[in-house]
């Protein structure tokens, strides 16, 4: 599965993506989340506060519950704000 960073996630973790596979048991965003969070001090860093990170699957928002089933693609990213 491919992942993505962006903002400061991206920098904290120090690339913008990268292709992994999980284990098997990561069946959620929210656990892939715990899962990378347990990758390195800059995953540790960049995933601290789960209620700070955003998700789009395949290019899609989604909840952190979201399923990856099939998934090819997640992104994760702060907040957006607009103005």
């Amino acid at each position: 599965m491919q992942i993505l960073y962006f903002a400061w996630l991206r920098e904290r973790i120090g690339k913008t993506g990268e292709e992994l596979t999980p284990p098997s048991t990561i069946t959620t965003a929210r656990a892939l989340v715990g899962w990378l969070r347990g990758q390195g001090a800059g995953y540790a860093a960049a995933f601290a506060d789960e209620k700070l990170i955003r998700c789009a699957i395949n290019q899609e928002f989604c909840p952190l519950d979201s399923s990856l089933e099939g998934v090819r693609e997640i992104a994760f990213f702060p907040p957006v704000t607009g103005g």
